[in-house]
Order: C-alpha cells, then structure tokens, then sequence
C-alpha cells in the first residue's frame, strides 16, 4: 500500500466531510468525482447548482453524490455574518463589509468548518495561497498555544541508506520567510503534531543548522539555540534536538559520533530548517536529486485545518490533500 492509499484509508474511517470551494474549475469537478467514487470524504461544493451541474456535464464529469450549498440562499447566512463581523470589527470591518466577506466561496468554506458543518477546507486550485490564508486566518484563526501557521511537506524516500523506504516532514518550506526562534520553535511543534496525525508514528524532532553541538558559533545557531530552549519550556511530549547538521540528524553512525548523547541524532523523521530558503531547496534537492516523493505543502497551525493547493496542482493533487485535511482534523490541528 503506498502513502496515499493509506491516508485514504484512514480518512474513511472518520466519515468525515470537505469543502471544495472553488467549483468554478473543472480539476476541483473532476477531483469530486472521484472523492465520491472512492467514498473516503463527503464533499460540498461551494455555488450556483445548476452552473455546477452544467459545467460538470459540459465536460463528462459525475458529481453526484457530494452536497452543492449556494452562499447567496444559504439558510443561516445571518449567523455567519454575525459572527464575523463581532470577530472583526474591532479591526475595523463594517457590517456591510461582513455581509459580503462571508458569501464570498473562501470565507463561506471557512465559516462552514468553523460552525462543524465541516470538517476541512482545500483551495488553491484557482486562488492564490495568500486569498487561501488569509479567509482561514479571519475566520478560524491560529490553533491555541501557537503564533504561527507554517507548512510541512511529507517526503518519501526511496531506499534511504538501505533501509527500505522511509517517510521524513520537512518544515517550513512553503509559508514563514525568515522565522524568529519563537515562530521556529512553533514550527517545529506543528510539524511534530501534524506528523502524528497523518502518520500515526512517533515524531523525532531535528532542528537543523550548519553546526552540530557547537561545532561552529554564529548567531543563526543561537536562534535555532533559542527555539530548541523555548520548545523546552512548553514541555511537549516528543523527542527533539537541536542543533544538529543534517547528517548527524539522520545517518545513525554520524549522530552517534557527532552527537552521543542526543535522542534524536541518527533517528530524526522531522527536520526543522533554519529559514524557508534552506527548507523550500532542501525539499527540491531531495524530490529532484534522490527521486523522493514530495507531498504537500500542508498548511499547519490553524485552529481546524485549511490546506492550499499550487495553482498549477492535478486532479490527483486535490484528491489527495482532500484526505490530508481529514487526518488533521481527526486531530484538532
């Protein structure tokens, strides 16, 4: 069974439900259909019925099966709009202004997870990530106890140092430009949980840098220093260590040499990169040079989870996130 199957296994398993706002593109139809063929998520889709009907037949796509809700008839529009705007106005959004937010398809999406109609949101197929965040940062807001919404990428590795295949997160490589040790040290925990929540495994935290134990002094260390001590403070319940070179984070007899005493040296599965340019080229260098398979980015650190999509994504991108959005919500991230 390869990653994908087995998210959409256990996705099923929750009966759970995801918003697909953006009906206005035909990957996001062609992604319904086979959501509901497959039978792992429920899904609703955000518009006018019958131009979601029409396009659909236009193009010989089946989306029978999946709820279409209408934000312009829906029944309980009043409370949405209620509720954002008391969230808002203190930021200085009118009530009129609320009104038409909240029927717009990103906003609607995210207000349907946020009142339990759903468990999820995917977008990103037609608008760009900062729309995408931006509605789910409004509406749902920052999970407690964290700052910060990063993303992680899940990287399958093919026959990693003769030991079979092999799963790490990398974070953040997608979201967060230059992060402060508090934000680094936020990172390091959602990708601890999201791991958790998609894998079902133990999380070995490493964060990273050029310098293993004081091997080297500069103040990029110290913040990566900082974050490991600040992690130490709010007492999570995973192994991590920091500062730690790549390879003494994941080749057993580097960590064991570099770093004897250290409990993730050798065994790390999630690697926390210094800065977003060190994480977006790690990713790449490992997807292009050793042929891994790339998944994600998934968006953490929201209070329920809305996950962005590239706009150049496939059909199979949407359908396979769309069971991603279901195991993080299985676990409150």
């Amino acid at each position: 069974m390869n990653i994908t199957t087995m998210f959409k296994e256990k996705a099923k398993a929750l009966n759970g439900s995801v918003v697909l706002p953006e009906s206005n593109d035909l990957r996001t139809l062609q992604a319904v259909e086979i959501i509901i063929r497959e039978g792992f998520s429920k899904v609703i889709l955000l518009g006018k019925k019958d131009k979601i009907l029409e396009d659909a037949k236009a193009n010989n796509v089946s989306v029978a099966g999946c709820e279409v809700i209408d934000p312009e008839t829906y029944a309980d529009i009043a409370d949405f709009e209620t509720y954002f705007f008391e969230k808002r106005k203190a930021k200085g959004l009118t009530l009129e202004e609320a009104q038409k937010l909240v029927r717009q398809p990103l906003y609607f999406g995210a207000l349907l997870i946020q009142f339990k109609k759903a468990n999820g949101m995917v977008a990103g197929a037609f608008n760009t990530t900062g729309d995408v965040l931006r509605a789910a940062l409004q509406v749902i807001g920052v999970k407690a106890g964290l700052k910060t919404v990063s993303s992680s990428f899940i990287m399958v590795t093919k026959d990693f140092l003769g030991q079979g295949d092999k799963v790490f997160l990398f974070g953040d490589c997608a979201v967060v430009p230059e992060p402060t040790a508090e934000q680094l040290a936020d990172i390091a925990i959602s990708t601890a949980e999201t791991r958790r929540a998609l894998l079902g495994d133990e999380p070995k935290v490493a964060l990273l840098s050029f310098s293993t134990k004081g091997s080297a002094t500069h103040d990029l260390i110290e913040k990566v220093l900082t974050a490991k001590s600040l992690i130490e403070d709010r007492k999570v319940d995973f192994d991590f260590d920091g500062e730690l070179q790549l390879d003494a984070a994941v080749v057993e007899k580097v960590g064991k040499k570099k770093a004897p005493n250290s409990v993730v040296a050798g065994q790390a599965n999630v690697l926390i990169f210094p800065d977003l340019q060190a994480g977006n080229i790690g990713y790449k260098l490992v997807e292009r040079f050793a042929g891994a398979e790339a998944i994600g980015p998934v968006i953490q650190g929201l209070a329920a989870p809305v996950c962005d999509l590239s706009r150049g994504c496939s059909v199979e991108d949407i359908v396979n996130t769309a069971a991603l959005v279901l195991l993080l919500s299985a676990k409150g991230d």
